[in-house]
């Protein structure tokens, strides 16, 4: 069943690529992968609507009886490749709008479900290297369990490093990190002990992979200093170009001062070099130029014979201010120029440094300032922030392989109205068409971000009409290619046709404001709204805590008032309980009869023994609600404050005897 669900997608793909006319097949796989391997949808997704027209002949019924499925006989009309195509060879010319060829569509078995990606995996682990090829669809996890098996690591004391996005857990999908089909990973076991047959620079690499280099690399001619960071698996190779960019000086006219004795190979890593970490030093100069070879100087001869036999077919090339030479890319000192970028960079931003560090030495100084990074942080940059701030986005195409490169680098990017008016308007992003490879991935790239139709324009160019400047302005619901500048143009008119732009570009850049501000004022009159809202709840929850306070107040109050009318309640009726009984009348002893009157106006009377102790007289008042420590006894005439005397005294050294009257007042 594989083999046949192989077989199929090969023939999809197959008449994919003979009705599109697209040769690259990682461009073919990406757009049928993105509508689900749907043949027809794929097509349509490519082919704009004015240039092929689908045409399907249902069975009414299949229609009346059971879910559609494509007839036979149905057929796609759309543009084809002007020369056959075959397995063996592809041919980069654009498809013909003129001679439509009829596609049989495959039967319905042959939409099927997504086919996994695979991926390829070189990993290095000290002397020994495993490749390992998993779908998409995987995790980092299996990655680790095949690697157990090979390595005989386990997976809990394995570290997998090399992520272009940082680290990653063991149950992330490999599809979620957008990998490229190749890639290349290392293995560090820090809990693991190196093993004495292990050589010094694998335990090295391993210790020191995960680092970064300080490298401070002089360079004596202009006699400045450079100081760079490298990840320990940058190889010397690629030092030296990235000094290359700095300096202006070939790799191999560098001259190394510094490099240790164990850096013989410059296909080596920084870890495994040899050299100091964190921070070593170097210097670089041009090497003295030798005399020309032979065969260097046959190839440059045949160079100027070529540029003088064709000299006429370039008169008009010294008007624009470019020599023969220049046109043919030859410097003064080299006969062949370096690429604007390198062959399948992993690194967008790499490339694009690299692209403008050639453009600087092959045009000046004076150029639109290129954005360095990916092509989707371009657009984020332009067309997703504030509308005051949104810009047009220029993507500019160099093919080297056109005679109007030179002319129009030097006239038209470099002038400076032309530079000044894109670092004011636009953000500027670049990129170099000539491989193949990098033509593919920027197809790859247009097709994601921008729609099939953008990539079909561009794939529509040929060679000598480039370079190209795609003016892209950013809409609410898809990005639109306001105007596609070719290469044979003047200064004059590509001015008035960015400003063209520019007005589109203004108008609807005016509609986002006012739109954008009446949404912020209806945002601001919701958060004052809210605001106010907010405050008025805070200021109910206070009220209602206060309230919730004041009441808890009261009744706390109300408890201490209640425990202390309990206790003073229990304690006059303790004392009530330890009087002793009041004597009758007819009793021999001496008796006091005392007559107390309340604050009131009630009177207490009680007949006491003389003999009978004041505190007895104290407990008798307290035990009827009048605590001595609350209240003073008082005789009326003379005025004495009983309560002060001595409660160990009796009534008679009182002179409570026989008979008195008693006052009761508060204390103060």
């Amino acid at each position: 069943m594989a083999s046949d669900s192989n077989m199929d997608r090969e023939m999809i793909l197959a008449d994919f690529q003979a009705c599109t006319g697209i040769d690259n097949i990682a461009e073919a796989i990406t757009l049928l992968e993105l509508n689900n391997w749907d043949l027809v949808a794929a097509i349509n997704g490519v082919i704009p609507q004015e240039n092929g027209i689908i045409q399907s002949n249902l069975s009414s019924e299949a229609s009346q009886t059971g879910p559609y499925r494509p007839h036979s006989e149905t057929e796609v009309t759309a543009p084809m490749p002007s020369a056959p195509l075959s397995s063996a060879s592809s041919s980069s010319s654009p498809p013909s709008s003129s001679s439509p060829a009829l596609c049989p569509i495959l039967p319905s078995r042959h939409i099927v479900e997504r086919q996994p990606r695979m991926l390829n995996f070189h990993v290095e682990y000290r002397q020994r290297s495993v490749e390992v090829v998993l779908e998409d669809g995987s995790t980092v996890g299996e990655i680790k369990q095949v690697l157990e098996t090979e390595l005989q690591v386990p997976v809990s004391k394995m570290q997998l490093k090399g992520w272009k996005c940082g680290d990653v857990s063991d149950s992330t999908v490999l599809r979620s990190l957008h990998l490229p089909k190749n890639n290349s990973l290392f293995v560090l076991t820090p809990d693991i002990v190196a093993s004495a047959s292990t050589s010094q620079s694998s335990s090295s690499m391993e210790g020191s992979s995960n680092q970064n280099y300080l490298l401070v690399i002089r360079h004596c001619e202009a006699q400045r200093d450079y100081s760079l960071n490298f990840p320990a698996s940058k190889t010397i190779q690629e030092v030296k170009r990235n000094i290359s960019d700095l300096t202006n000086i070939p790799v191999r006219h560098q001259q190394w001062d510094g490099w240790p004795a164990s850096a013989s190979d410059d296909l080596m890593t920084l870890a495994v070099s040899g050299i100091s970490y964190p921070c070593h030093h170097l210097s670089v100069c041009r090497r003295s130029s030798p005399a020309l070879t032979l065969d260097q100087t046959d190839e440059c001869t045949d160079v100027h014979m070529v540029s003088d036999s064709e000299g006429d077919d370039f008169e008009d090339a010294p008007e624009f201010g470019v020599d023969e030479s220049e046109i043919f890319g030859m410097g003064s000192t080299t006969c062949r120029k370096s690429p604007m970028m390198p062959e399948n960079s992993e690194n967008e931003g790499d490339a694009l440094m690299h692209f403008t560090a050639e453009f600087s030495r092959r045009y000046g100084e004076c150029h639109p300032v290129f954005y360095i990074g990916s092509l989707e942080a371009a657009a984020q940059e332009a067309f997703y922030g504030k509308a005051r701030d949104r810009k047009l986005l220029a993507i500019y195409l160099h093919n080297d392989e056109s005679v109007l490169s030179n002319v129009f680098c030097s006239q038209m990017m470099c002038a400076d109205s032309i530079v000044s008016y894109l670092s004011q308007n636009f953000i500027t992003w670049a990129w170099d068409v000539t491989k193949e490879a990098n033509k593919a991935r920027l197809l790859t790239m247009c097709t994601r971000h921008f729609g099939s139709v953008v990539a079909q324009t561009i794939r529509t160019y040929k060679t000598d009409q480039f370079p190209l400047l795609l003016i892209v302005m950013g809409k609410r619901t898809s990005n639109e290619v306001l105007n596609v500048i070719e290469g044979n143009t003047t200064v004059d008119e590509l001015m008035m046709r960015l400003m063209g732009a520019m007005e589109i570009f203004t108008a609807q850049q005016q509609e986002d404001i006012k739109d954008e501000d009446e949404r912020e004022a209806r945002e601001l009159v919701k958060r004052e709204q809210d605001e106010a809202y907010r405050l008025s709840l805070e200021a109910d929850r206070k009220k209602r805590e206060a309230q919730e306070r004041e009441e808890a107040e009261q009744v706390r109050q109300e408890r201490i008032r209640k425990e202390q009318e309990d206790e003073r309640e229990a304690i006059r009726l303790s004392l009530e309980q330890t009087l002793p009984p009041e004597p009758k009348e007819e009793d021999e002893e001496p008796i006091s009869k005392l007559r107390i009157r309340t604050p009131s106006g009630e009177f207490l009377e009680r007949r006491f023994l003389g003999s009978c102790k004041l505190q007895v007289l104290f407990d008798f008042i307290a035990s009827k609600g009048y605590p001595s420590d609350e209240f003073k006894l008082l005789t009326t005439f003379p005025r004495r404050n009983i309560t002060q005397l001595d409660p160990a005294w009796n009534l008679v050294e009182a002179k409570l005897f026989p008979q008195e009257t008693l006052f009761l007042e508060a204390k103060e």
